[in-house]
């Protein structure tokens, strides 16, 4: 063989040693690609128990006049009194509903005050004086007064205020949706009598400013309704003498004095010798109260004249309703309690709302009709003079 041909048959015997060697090593790595990826074993989650689901809390919807009857100042009540109201959950949904539509108070303006009735009521199987929260409402165009009446059988004489005097103002009251809009926007229509004497401050004042706040009666002056003592022929006498004072009433118009006296004389409240002193002391006291009537009806006359068209309109418009809460049974029911009577300024409501009934009141409504309230208890009326033809029952 010749000598080159050796040396190539080496460098080609070296060559194939190298390729098969490059061929075995990366057929390394795309074995170990090949191979399936080791999985991790975790340990196993402990199962989470499941909690029992708790009953779903309901709570009544609030509703926007709710508070309203609370809102309103309890005028006249005496200040330890005040927490017997919250003996009971006393309901006023006739109040609300009253606003709703077709409720005799939707849309209108109106003025609330609030009072207490003391009463004898049977319920939980007991009778027992039951202090009453009623509200009054008076559909007004504008405030029905801003006086307040300071009276009763301890005084002397009534005194006609500012209510101003005594802390107490109309004010809007605010629903309790909206207690976060300012007052000016809401342009309310519902105005309450409101009064910013605070209890605690009551120790800081003489006891005779404390009992006024008792003795306050809301006021209100209609100029065209003669009230009740402008008509009255009736004089009290107390005539003082010993060993105890002579006190009757005398009516001017049905009682003659000579006859009056004597029958003083008889019955030994009076002695013969003090007849014509008595006598001249009752003279006196009628042509006082001759004077008073004359002077009421003075000034309901100047008043009516200084009134605007659309005053007289108002006026003639107003209405006042009174509303007792309603019958529950959580509650008393104060049915047969209930009265259209209001207070010697308003006189009597057109309606009386409460209860389980609803009590019309006629006075002041029906010309040509008197009207005779049998009791507080029952309060049936009873119509003992014919309607005059064409009179509004409204």
């Amino acid at each position: 063989m010749k000598k080159g041909t050796k040396r190539k048959a080496a460098a080609a015997s070296r060559k194939d040693e190298a390729a098969a060697a490059a061929t075995t090593t990366i057929e390394e790595p795309q074995q170990q690609n090949n191979k399936e990826p080791t999985k991790i074993v975790r340990p196993t989650k402990r199962s989470k128990v499941p909690k029992p689901e708790s009953e779903p809390e309901f709570f009544e919807e609030q509703r926007e006049l709710e508070d309203l009857w609370k809102q309103v100042f309890p005028v006249g009540t005496e200040w330890d009194q005040l927490d017997l109201l919250s003996e009971y959950k006393w309901n006023f949904s006739n109040l609300e509903d009253a606003f709703d539509e077709g409720g005799v108070l939707h849309g209108k303006k109106v003025y609330l005050f609030s009072c207490t009735e003391p009463q004898l009521l049977f319920f939980g199987g007991q009778s027992k004086v039951t202090c009453i929260p009623v509200v009054v409402a008076i559909v007004s165009p504008f405030p029905p007064s801003d006086k307040i009446g300071i009276n009763s059988v301890q005084r002397e004489s009534e005194e006609i205020l500012d209510m101003k005097q005594m802390k107490m103002d109309w004010v809007p009251y605010i629903p309790l949706g909206k207690r976060g809009s300012s007052v000016e926007r809401l342009k309310s229509q519902i105005y309450i009598l409101s009064c910013v004497q605070r209890r605690a401050g009551l120790t800081q004042l003489k006891e005779e400013r404390v009992k006024k706040f008792e003795y306050c009666l809301p006021y209100f002056y209609h100029p065209f309704k003669e009230d009740e003592t402008e008509q009255s022929t009736i004089v009290d006498i107390m005539y003082p003498i010993e060993p105890k004072p002579v006190v009757c009433e005398f009516d001017w118009e049905l009682d003659e004095l000579e006859e009056f006296t004597d029958d003083l004389i008889k019955a030994e409240e009076l002695s013969e010798d003090q007849k014509d002193a008595f006598k001249e002391f009752v003279k006196e006291k009628v042509r006082e109260g001759k004077r008073a009537n004359r002077e009421a009806r003075e000034k309901r006359k100047n008043a009516r004249e200084a009134l605007s068209k659309e005053k007289v309109e108002a006026y003639e418009k107003m209405k006042f309703y009174k509303f007792y809460p309603v019958a529950t049974p959580d509650t008393p029911d104060v049915s047969q309690v209930k009265s259209p009577f209001i207070n010697r300024y308003y006189g009597k409501a057109h309606q009386a709302r409460g209860g389980s009934t609803k009590i019309e009141s006629p006075i002041g409504c029906w010309n040509g009709a008197r009207v005779i309230l049998q009791s507080s208890q029952d309060l049936k009326c009873e119509l003992v003079t014919s309607l005059a033809k064409g009179n509004d029952l409204n």
